[in-house]
């Protein structure tokens, strides 16, 4: 959560790719200022959104973080990802530097963000890219369409430039197109039973009524794998234009949430369903909004039981008062 904080608006809204099946995802920081205790530099990989390996500029090892890695691979991988990711923390050292000349920057705190990987889409097709941001801001990113890259602020222009002038793309699409699925399948293969494993969705659907729009909000909670589809039904067709979305989020326990809401006329509340498409599902399921039921009732019901009450109470008072003066008056019989 950390880290996805960090990431900023261009490479975060990367993680909830749509149509994926399964996906490899590596993200790398760096910065000038971390904060005390903080690492300049990390690096960290995900499949299928669970974090898998982890290299930091204050250990300076790449290092699994999933059992099934630490399992399947042996030191020779090891030492080389290590390797390769000091070989990254050197040349984004030097980016930074770059970087803050082109912004005139001459201290305080500055962030690079690089983004890629590939994703395995539903058809069994492939979707790879690569991209890079300063300050949660987008700063230059890889078209494969066009094999050309695409600068966001006129301070890439110069990376533009440079990099299309080098064989930097035909190697990148390489790796996205062909080595990066593979690897993928292969990771997937070792961790098959940890990430295919599927935890369905708690749903919840409520609504709320102010200045004439009833709000229908449905929440599905605590699902695994990532990919889900929830959208609102009226009358048994799917609506889509009208809807909301918050994406898929992480939950700390490895699991998802994502909501959609939907807005709608007070009196039609009970013409929507939620509808839950989902790996842990046998079928979708739908899921209805039911209205709070009035307070009158229970209110009237209340005051009719609390008198009943009192008046047996003090009918109750008045009988043992009664039958306690019949026994006082025998007991006060005299002694024989």
């Amino acid at each position: 959560m950390w880290l996805c904080g960090m990431l900023g608006l261009l490479l975060c809204a990367v993680c909830g790719a749509a149509g994926e099946l399964h996906s490899l995802r590596y993200f790398h920081t760096a910065m000038t200022d971390p904060g005390p205790g903080l690492p300049w530099y990390v690096s960290v990989g995900y499949v299928d959104g669970e974090i898998f390996v982890h290299y930091d500029s204050t250990t300076r090892r790449e290092v699994p973080r999933t059992e099934w890695m630490a399992a399947n691979m042996d030191q020779q991988y090891w030492d080389r990802q290590t390797e390769i990711a000091q070989g990254d923390e050197q040349v984004d050292r030097g980016n930074l530097v770059n970087v803050a000349r082109r912004y005139n920057q001459s201290g305080g705190s500055l962030t690079r963000q690089w983004m890629y990987g590939c994703d395995i889409l539903e058809d069994s097709t492939t979707r790879g890219y690569h991209q890079v941001a300063y300050d949660g801001r987008d700063f230059i990113a890889f078209d494969k369409d066009t094999m050309t890259f695409t600068a966001a602020v006129p301070e890439a222009v110069p990376t533009k430039r440079a990099w299309e002038e080098s064989d930097f793309a035909e190697g990148l699409n390489h790796y996205l197109e062909n080595l990066c699925p593979q690897w993928l399948r292969r990771y997937m293969e070792h961790g098959k039973a940890e990430l295919g494993r599927t935890e369905q969705p708690e749903v919840r659907v409520w609504g709320k009524e102010a200045d004439g729009i009833l709000t229908l909000s449905c929440r599905a909670h605590g699902f695994y794998p990532r990919p889900i589809a929830v959208s609102w039904v009226k009358d048994g067709a799917v609506l889509g234009q009208d809807t909301h979305s918050g994406g898929i989020v992480p939950n700390s326990d490895g699991t998802y949430h994502t909501w959609v809401t939907i807005e709608a006329l007070p009196g039609d509340g009970d013409k929507y369903q939620c509808r839950v498409e989902h790996a842990s599902l046998p079928q979708p399921g739908l899921y209805s909004w039911e209205r709070p039921q009035s307070n009158v009732l229970p209110i009237v019901l209340g005051v009719v039981v609390a008198i009943v009450v009192i008046v047996a109470g003090v009918g109750f008072i008045i009988y043992r008062r009664h039958a306690g003066m019949n026994e006082n008056n025998y007991n006060m019989a005299p002694i024989e």
